[in-house]
């Protein structure tokens, strides 16, 4: 599957259409990380719909404003917009919205709207203001305010203290596709080949329209990853200098983590940080959707001392993990001979670790699948004495425990007994009934005499996909 390949996001454009088609005014806030495919999804509902699209910039308001009155002179038919001079945003807008005189809506779509209120920070206020006199009582609006940055999002649009507070009509928080929607994208791979994709490109729509299904897993890794002008070799660069100060600081903390260091004070002894500077550079990353906190889960309340951090971005995780520390290495002995020589020994490791986290993420499905969409809680869970991969905990009296393995499974026995000792050392609290699970990437031999097993379930990756 090519670049330029819409793919999925029914439920979103079903949201946008009905708020187009339907008899009052919207406002929607839709907000998710980069490359998510936010403004793929908005250009695809406008489609033949008339709308004013304006993708923000770091560029003064002043710049911004003449940019978007000349873009509303195009699609309005207006050309004395173009030239016009209004003082300030309220009066611009105002303008266009008296312009419109077509029956349909008028979209106003803000892209990037977190650097247009860098330059002008009164335009959340003044979209309030149009909105309680004009917009809302038309029924002829539809106003679209779209954010790369969530927490910017989360505070500046939909938190209590932005003038926009209660106004939003729906909501689209743009997730990165899961396991098994972004397999769509390479209906030619085998399984094993969709879950390696997904390994490097987590769920973003862009970075998985650059494996191409008529290449190996490996020779997209060096074509797309590795090679020095490749498209996905700076990307990880480019995302964080483009939101972040003091970019080297941030490096240092997801390289540590990308290599293991996973609490606050392992990252802090890897970087040299402090405590208070490494909370803010991690709360920033958490916010910017490329780490997310992790907690061993026990159906209890959790310490936070308990806390580990995961780089929650697959590019990102990979990227710090094999590009960023053979950057020299690279350079100096090629893409090719880099992958055979610092990733390959490593590779399959390190694919076993994500194939845990896709365990978690399938949990629910496999759930659906067996007795309805029952309300339950995934996670891991670890302490000084074990780790156990997959933890589901179940309101209706069970906990389940998992086992993933990746690697070949040459003893289903010693993998059971294994499990089973996890069981003993996990603290079930709530004295719920324990059931086991063991998640392979190939189906797994079976032990003789267990044909049907009635004490652990087992999955290979086909099941997880199916």
């Amino acid at each position: 599957m090519g670049p330029g390949r819409f793919v999925g996001r029914a439920a979103e454009l079903r949201t946008l259409v009905a708020a187009y088609d339907g008899p009052a005014s919207s406002l929607i806030p839709i907000y998710g990380r980069r490359r998510v495919g936010k403004s793929e999804l908005i250009l695809r509902f406008l489609g033949e719909r008339r709308g004013l699209y304006f993708l923000g910039k770091q560029a003064p308001g002043a710049l911004q404003r003449r940019e978007f009155l000349e873009t509303a002179a195009l699609v309005l038919d207006e050309p004395l917009l173009a030239t016009a001079s209004f003082d300030g945003w309220k009066n611009a807008l105002a303008a266009v919205s008296d312009r419109w005189t077509r029956s349909e809506k008028l979209v106003l779509v803000f892209d990037e709207f977190q650097w247009t209120v860098a330059a002008s920070p009164e335009l959340p206020s003044v979209l309030q203001d149009l909105w309680d006199r004009r917009w809302r009582a038309s029924g002829r609006t539809l106003v679209i305010l779209c954010g790369s940055y969530i927490g910017f999002m989360e505070r500046q649009v939909l938190g209590r203290k932005s003038p926009l507070f209660g106004r939003r009509t729906a909501q689209i928080l743009l997730r990165p596709f899961d396991y098994r929607e972004a397999a769509l994208f390479h209906p030619a791979y085998s399984t094993v080949d969709r879950a390696r994709a997904y390994f490097v490109c987590g769920g973003v729509p862009w970075y998985l329209s650059r494996f191409d299904a008529r290449r190996s897993i490996e020779a997209n890794l060096v074509a797309e990853v590795l090679e020095e002008h490749a498209p996905l070799r700076h990307e990880p660069e480019f995302l964080l200098r483009e939101e972040l100060r003091e970019v080297e600081s941030y490096f240092a903390v997801l390289l540590a983590i990308a290599g293991g260091r996973v609490t606050p004070r392992d990252i802090s002894q890897a970087t040299g940080i402090g405590d208070r500077s490494l909370h803010y550079y991690l709360q920033q990353l958490v916010q910017l959707g490329y780490l997310r906190r992790r907690y061993p889960l026990t159906g209890g309340p959790t310490a936070a001392r308990h806390v580990r951090f995961a780089l929650d971005d697959a590019l990102l995780r990979f990227w710090f993990r094999f590009v960023f520390p053979n950057t020299s290495y690279l350079a100096q002995m090629g893409p090719e001979r880099a992958f055979r020589d610092r990733i390959r020994p490593d590779l399959d490791g390190y694919l076993g670790s994500c194939f845990e986290g896709l365990c978690r993420e399938a949990l629910p499905h496999l759930y659906s699948r067996e007795r309805g969409a029952a309300p339950f809680e995934v996670g891991e869970y670890w302490d000084k004495r074990c780790q156990i991969d997959v933890v589901g905990i179940r309101q209706d009296g069970w906990t389940d425990l998992g086992e993933c393995r990746w690697g070949a499974v040459r003893s289903a026995r010693a993998v059971r007994d294994e499990l089973e000792a996890k069981v003993g050392l996990y603290p079930n609290r709530r004295n719920a009934t324990i059931g086991r699970r063991i998640f392979t990437r190939e189906a797994a031999p079976r032990e003789r005499g267990r044909p049907n097993d009635a004490v652990v379930r087992w999955h290979d990756l086909g099941d997880l996909y199916r």
